[in-house]
């Protein structure tokens, strides 16, 4: 073939971006998933229908909190939940964040890790946005597990309809981060097994520090409104 048949050949056409993985078969472990925000996330995951671990650093308190969310999920202490699992989320507090992972480097290498941590301080003006050494908390997760594929998602959600059984969907998107596309659409599709959630690709993880930020911002609108506001990000 020529270099002019190749000029003339037709390209391949684009990926369909809303083209995603299923995911359904996929085992979802939440460390910290005791907490408000993994256990919400554990239970609507659970609810739609994925196979859901809870990770705790005590294997007990992770059971009970699997026996009261039912669903078919499981507690186990946090290396047993990353073993387990081929999907783990990231859901502990900020200052247990870094311990926490390097804890568990062996446990989570090979692994998809989505990192929704969000580093915040909090004084008598409200909630405010630290930015770690690394830049972020997803950032300094990807230093910690040099041998896990990082993401970072789920950060703008609100734990108080997470968990509420009450609620059927939950309107919102989730931005998701990460330096390999076929990783971000994995956790694209997770996010859009929750009714009412949609995935959508948000940039590499050197973006994720004004991500993890802005829920500063929604701390305070929820407090100025009285609500559990949410993202939607338009004409996508």
């Amino acid at each position: 073939m020529t270099s002019q048949d190749n000029a003339s050949a037709p390209k391949p056409a684009a990926k369909d971006p809303w083209d995603l993985p299923d995911v359904s078969g996929l085992v979802v472990g939440v460390l910290g998933g005791t907490g408000d925000q993994g256990r919400g996330l554990a239970y609507r995951l659970a609810r739609a229908g994925q196979k859901v671990i809870i990770g705790s650093r005590a294997a007990e308190r992770a059971e009970t909190a699997a026996a009261e969310l039912g669903l078919g999920i499981e507690g186990a202490e946090n290396a047993e939940c990353a073993r387990r699992s081929d999907v783990v989320i990231v859901a502990v507090p900020w200052d247990g964040h870094a311990k926490t992972l390097d804890a568990l480097r062996s446990e989570l290498a090979g692994k998809l890790v989505v990192d929704c941590v969000n580093p915040l301080g909090f004084d008598k003006k409200g909630a405010y946005a630290l930015k770690p050494a690394e830049g972020s908390a997803a950032e300094q997760a990807a230093a910690l597990l040099p041998e896990s594929r990082v993401t970072a998602a789920f950060h703008h959600l609100s734990a108080v309809l997470l968990q509420d059984e009450s609620i059927e969907e939950i309107d919102t998107d989730v931005m998701v981060l990460g330096e390999d596309r076929a990783d971000t659409d994995l956790v694209q599709a997770l996010a859009a097994r929750i009714p009412g959630m949609r995935g959508v690709f948000s940039g590499r993880l050197r973006n994720a520090h004004q991500v993890e930020s802005l829920v500063a911002n929604l701390i305070s609108v929820n407090r100025r409104y009285k609500a559990h506001a949410g993202l939607r990000v338009t004409d996508v």
